[in-house]
């Protein structure tokens, strides 16, 4: 592997941004200064110009393998994934098996380790029969434990209040996420909406059926049990206004036992671009009407929000196709997403070192990741090197995802990533992929 010296970078760590050279030997970061000389050989990269950032960190993803194959799986997401600036994801347990058992989960391992371009960890799901392989999940080497406290596919739902009460007790240890919405109320609503308008629901309704009341039911109760038994509790993707206020912003990350999410298409989309993507926009929970968005940048800037991801969740453009009860919910996202955040940069909404802060340091210290997430002395060097000015168009020819399609396509982004370093190798450059080299498996310091 080639050691690197990244030159006059306008470097985005810590809140701050400064001029600095990179010196990357083998993996990890050796050196950060504003001036570096060396006398033997490496691969020198002048940045003047541009801005070099730590690897996002992507703490939710659905990358569709073992058994889902035909959209997507671990080999191209982790290709889009890196082309978009993101160098490690958490990637979720609701795939064929599902992953409810220690011998599934290191199977995704190994499939991580064999065909991964970015560093990889996987959740551990939740059913209402798992419960002892729950308790064998090595909290230092696996992300965490997932459960659907909504909707969810196949036997992933838990909504036994008795057995989340073991699992909260039990588990208080290792970072539980949930996926937080009213299972029972969503029926309820979906059969209204079916009373009314038959099999053809107009795609719109989907923020009316998953409103704000199922995911704050849902959502309140998860932290209702977290307080109760000190459980560390991070709660996926928020959509809603209500549901800020279940959270703090007056400690810092780290002292925090409840911590939360938002994903970057709740950010941007509402509920009038239903008229126009209809099902590529159809996610749970819903992307709702635009108060909502509003609020959840607002919340996102005072701390009360802590991450930005994506529930990256690709399926074929034929599966997209269907009415709104037989089109599947998801979207994918993780190519793109820091080209969303940037664009709210160029809108003036969020500067780059809170973008940094949300999708790289934040994750780091909430699932408390060894040694990434930053552009330190000693960490692994995960780095993007990005042109914030440069105009480019989504088209099919440079989406990388499996399922050929992003909700963004012929939209114009201004700011492009250039190079992904992945534990100090060029796994991206200008459309150009190095797969000699393969991520790695994430490590956490619990």
């Amino acid at each position: 592997m080639a050691d690197h010296l990244i030159k006059n970078a306008q470097v985005i760590n810590d809140g701050k941004i400064v001029t600095a050279d990179v010196l990357v030997r083998g993996q990890r970061i050796e050196r950060v200064d504003p001036n570096i000389d060396v006398k033997y050989k490496v691969n020198e990269i002048d940045a003047t110009g541009l801005h070099l950032m730590p690897g996002i960190i992507d703490d939710q993803v659905h990358f569709r393998e073992p058994g889902l194959t035909h959209k997507a799986n671990i080999y191209t997401e982790a290709k889009a994934a890196v082309a978009g600036g993101t160098t490690s994801f958490m990637e979720m347990p609701n795939v064929n098996p599902a992953t409810l058992t220690i011998d599934l989960l290191e199977q995704k391992y190994e499939i991580g380790k064999q065909t991964s371009l970015a560093n990889y960890s996987f959740y551990m799901g939740t059913s209402l029969t798992n419960y002892e392989e729950l308790l064998k999940v090595d909290r230092t080497t696996t992300a965490g434990i997932k459960i659907f406290m909504g909707s969810s596919t196949g036997n992933m739902l838990v909504d036994d209040p008795e057995l989340l009460e073991r699992i909260f007790t039990e588990r208080s240890d290792i970072l539980i996420a949930t996926h937080c919405e009213d299972d029972k109320l969503v029926n309820e609503r979906t059969q209204m909406y079916k009373e009314k308008y038959g099999e053809n629901i107009p795609f719109e309704c989907h923020a009316e059926i998953r409103n704000e009341e199922v995911c704050y039911n849902s959502s309140s109760f998860a932290v209702q049990l977290a307080k109760k038994h000190n459980t560390r509790l991070h709660i996926l993707h928020i959509s809603t206004e209500k549901e800020i206020g279940l959270f703090r912003n007056d400690i810092p990350l780290k002292e925090k036992r409840i911590t939360s999410e938002v994903c970057v298409h709740h950010l941007w989309f509402d509920k009038e671009d239903y008229a126009r993507l209809g099902s590529k926009i159809k996610c749970n929970p819903a992307i709702k009407e635009a108060h909502h968005k509003k609020a959840l940048m607002a919340a996102l800037l005072d701390d009360h929000l802590d991450i930005i991801a994506t529930d990256h969740a690709p399926h074929t453009l034929e599966e997209k196709s269907g009415t709104y009860l037989k089109a599947p919910s998801g979207l994918p996202l993780v190519q793109h997403s820091l080209n969303v955040m940037l664009e709210f940069y160029q809108q003036g909404k969020i500067s780059l070192e809170r973008i940094i802060e949300k999708m790289c340091h934040a994750p780091a210290i909430c699932f408390q990741v060894k040694d990434r997430g930053y552009l330190h002395e000693g960490y692994f060097a995960d780095m993007v090197l990005v042109d914030t000015h440069k105009q480019w168009t989504v088209k099919p020819e440079n989406i990388y995802y499996k399922c050929g399609w992003s909700p963004y396509e012929n939209h114009q982004f201004t700011g492009q990533v250039l190079k992904t370093f992945v534990n100090g190798h060029i796994a991206y450059a200008n459309g150009a992929f190095d797969e000699s080299i393969k991520g790695e498996r994430l490590m956490f310091n619990r």
